[in-house]
């Protein structure tokens, strides 16, 4: 909230909290959607995200700290980057972001569409209806199209009814599914996974063990985003890195008790990426005998999603339409409505969206289309993390004089333990993205990984192609 009758401005721009920054970024984070891709893994998927929280999340939202309070101009990753090795890959760091969130799409919808088939009386039914792929398709363009809709009348509609629908479909159904799973260990109930601590190190010698979990990077993927708040924060050299480590320890408390609590009440061979959450809550109500809340549970996650997906839709977007304006997007992407809001980039955004889903529906399952279109949003974010990480490293030798609000600690050991580890992790997690996990039936392996190399290729290409063809007629930004 702001008052623009004070005349005291820098007073009132210290108004984040360390808990605020900490909830902020627990609520960029967090989705209940992921958990079940991990869940086969039992106790060892407790250390695939401590792995992910330490070498990808921690450097990231402390790396995108330093960038953001020295160069604090509109743009985020674009202006980053492109201090660093120039506006033509910074272009392509912010058009990477945006793509991928608009990839991401179709794997969220794809749960809400799940959760709402859950909504009827017969689980048997559900499932089916819920694993076929034609429904999924209809569901995943219906949803997307109607938030888009609704993106289209302006922010302060999609706030209101993307905060509701957050804390009504994740916050509270994530609460509940642990609390609900502890009561039922604490009663003697059959665990479905084995708690000892010998199977909390994965087998290292079993290289199909990594590749799903890779995937786990993209849970944690976001926290850049709340990067130019680290100014606001009172004391930001202690401040910030405190909420961070607050918001990375919720973060990784949920990931791994709401995994567990799924591994807990579904048998391993029975774990389906999509469908095993819903299934747990159904399994959960019946033993406790509260049935019922098992539709109204399955229909709070679908609105959650809905509100998760209006509330991102217009925000990638949004950065790259201001990327844009400065003459790196021809002038009929740049126009807004009356609202605002930029309606040629989301019926752009929503025309990939349509695509992809059209490909889904030619994949061998539903699961098979989750997993594929989750990791070509993997690679392709992981490819703009990359180039932050090089860009704080480069940036700390070839501008060492800018002022920094907050700097990574240590000196230059601690730049490169820090971002180095961060770059080592996200080039690992990238190369992993591309080998088909064996436990997961994706088709034809040479087809599975054709599929993401030529998405990778083909996507990448394309915001070159606009760089070299722009015209000073598409410069039209009254500032920065």
């Amino acid at each position: 909230m702001s008052n623009d009758n004070s005349t005291n401005k820098g007073t009132l721009k210290a108004k984040l909290t360390i808990t605020t920054l900490a909830i902020m970024n627990i609520t960029t984070v967090v989705s209940l959607r992921g958990l079940s891709s991990e869940a086969e893994y039992g106790t060892t998927a407790a250390f695939y995200y401590i792995f992910a929280a330490l070498v990808f999340l921690i450097p990231v939202a402390l790396c995108a700290a330093e960038l953001a309070t020295g160069w604090p101009q509109k743009g985020g990753v674009f202006n980053w980057i492109s201090q660093a090795f120039g506006h033509r890959l910074g272009f392509l760091a912010i058009y990477l972001q945006w793509l991928a969130t608009t990839i991401w799409f179709p794997t969220v919808l794809i749960f809400a569409g799940v959760s709402l088939a859950f909504i009827g009386p017969d689980q048997t039914f559900d499932q089916a209806l819920a694993a076929n792929r034609f429904y999924s398709g209809i569901v995943v363009l219906v949803v997307y199209w109607f938030a888009t809709f609704i993106s289209l009348k302006g922010v302060k509609t999609a706030s209101k009814i993307s905060s509701t629908a957050g804390l009504i479909g994740t916050i509270i159904p994530g609460i509940l599914l642990v609390t609900l799973a502890a009561l039922y260990i604490a009663n003697g109930n059959p665990v479905h996974f084995d708690f000892s601590m010998r199977n909390f190190f994965p087998d290292f010698t079993n290289f199909d063990n990594l590749v799903l979990a890779a995937s786990i990077f993209l849970f944690f993927a976001g926290m850049e985003i709340n990067a130019v708040h680290v100014s606001e924060v009172e004391n930001p050299s202690r401040g910030y890195p405190l909420a961070i480590i607050y918001a990375t320890i919720f973060t990784v408390i949920i990931f791994i008790f709401g995994t567990l609590s799924i591994a807990t009440i579904i048998p391993k061979s029975d774990i389906n990426l999509v469908q095993s959450l819903l299934i747990a809550y159904d399994k959960l109500f019946a033993h406790f005998g509260l049935g019922w809340l098992g539709n109204i549970t399955a229909a709070a996650i679908a609105l959650g999603v809905l509100g998760q997906i209006i509330a991102i839709i217009s925000g990638p977007s949004a950065g790259i339409l201001r990327v844009g304006q400065k003459g790196y997007l021809p002038l009929s992407l740049q126009k807004v409505n009356a609202n605002g809001v930029q309606k040629n980039i989301l019926m752009c955004q929503g025309a990939i969206v349509t695509a992809l889903v059209i490909i889904m529906t030619v994949l061998p399952s539903v699961q098979a289309a989750y997993q594929m279109i989750s990791q070509l949003a993997v690679i392709l974010y992981l490819g703009m993390y990359i180039m932050l990480f090089l860009s704080v490293i480069y940036l700390r030798y070839k501008e060492p004089n800018t002022p920094r609000p907050y700097k990574l600690p240590g000196g230059k050991v601690g730049l490169w333990l820090i971002a180095g580890t961060g770059l080592i992790g996200s080039i690992l997690a990238f190369v992993l993205s591309f080998i088909p996990p064996s436990q997961i039936s994706t088709g034809s392996p040479s087809t599975y990984v054709g599929i993401l190399v030529a998405g990778t290729l083909i996507f990448t290409v394309i915001p070159f192609i606009i760089y070299a063809c722009r015209k000073p007629s598409w410069d039209t930004a009254m500032d920065d």
